[in-house]
């Protein structure tokens, strides 16, 4: 299609806007980024040629799909790091999703003692059972603690929870590790739908405009309350198919949702510098 390399674009600049404010609040710079892409180009090719049935691609065959030169191919010598946890496999995560399910069936389990008999409900059960015994209950209560999702009253052996959703606000590894995870799937469905991909991924929203911001705010609050309730189904249901799953089986799956609204006045594009500043005149 004619038009298509510009459209791709178009919409790239759209997903790479919030990730350029994030990267520049953060003191990301232009070289950072640069080889960042380079090395991304390069894995993906890899990933597309693989999946064409070439096991391992040749300089030529990485050059001319990502249009880098051989040079720039050979520099890539090695995989690309990421020092960011894998928010799937957080045990304190998976513990605090489990002692929220509990809050469904009795809302007296908000309040835990740390530790009791085989049959009482406590934390450290909890935490056994959501970490399957690989991580010790008092280290996935020190991380909750420390994420301010869970208070402890040490003199009675006591903990509470303290916010209804893992959203460890306090960590800003966490934090960019959820952003990466969450973004990173959502654009992989809406990806998969573009390209024709099958089977087809839910990826839906609704959109409004000309809204005050208490509205805003007064439909997010009906999205929370509806959130909170399939969060726990999901929750449930995602369990059970762990728990009945043979073993070695690899598939996994991340639902999510989101609102974003703003105050439309204060959000513009960027006008272009003035041509003093766009580098010297020819």
């Amino acid at each position: 299609m004619e038009h298509r390399l510009d459209w791709t674009l178009a919409a790239c600049a759209r997903i790479l806007r919030p990730v350029v404010r994030l990267a520049l609040a953060m003191g990301v710079k232009h070289p950072h980024l640069e080889e960042l892409l380079r090395d991304l180009l390069i894995e993906e090719a890899q990933r597309s040629w693989r999946n064409q049935g070439v096991a391992n691609p040749n300089l030529s065959q990485l050059s001319v799909t990502t249009g880098l030169n051989r040079k720039a191919v050979t520099a890539k010598v090695r995989a690309t790091t990421d020092p960011l946890p894998h928010t799937e496999l957080s045990a304190a995560a998976k513990t605090f999703t489990l002692w929220l399910q509990m809050l469904t069936k009795d809302d007296t389990y908000r309040r835990l003692p740390i530790t009791a008999g085989h049959d009482a409900p406590s934390f450290e059960a909890v935490a056994r059972m959501s970490s399957r015994g690989n991580v010790h209950h008092r280290t996935i209560l020190d991380e909750l603690v420390r994420l301010n999702m869970v208070s402890e009253d040490e003199d009675k052996g006591v903990v509470e929870l303290t916010t209804d959703g893992f959203v460890p606000v306090e960590d800003l590894q966490s934090m960019l590790a959820f952003l990466g995870d969450n973004g990173r799937d959502h654009l992989l469905a809406a990806v998969a739908n573009t390209l024709g991909e099958e089977p087809r991924m839910l990826e839906r929203a609704v959109y409004a405009r000309g809204l005050t911001l208490a509205e805003c705010e007064q439909i997010q609050r009906l999205v929370r309350e509806r959130w909170t309730a399939l969060h726990h189904e999901l929750a449930q249901e995602m369990s059970r198919a762990v728990d009945e799953a043979p073993g070695g089986a690899k598939g996994r799956i991340r639902v999510g949702i989101y609102t974003y609204y703003e105050d439309e006045r204060t959000e513009r594009t960027p006008a272009p510098p003035p041509p003093e500043e766009r580098g010297p005149k020819p």
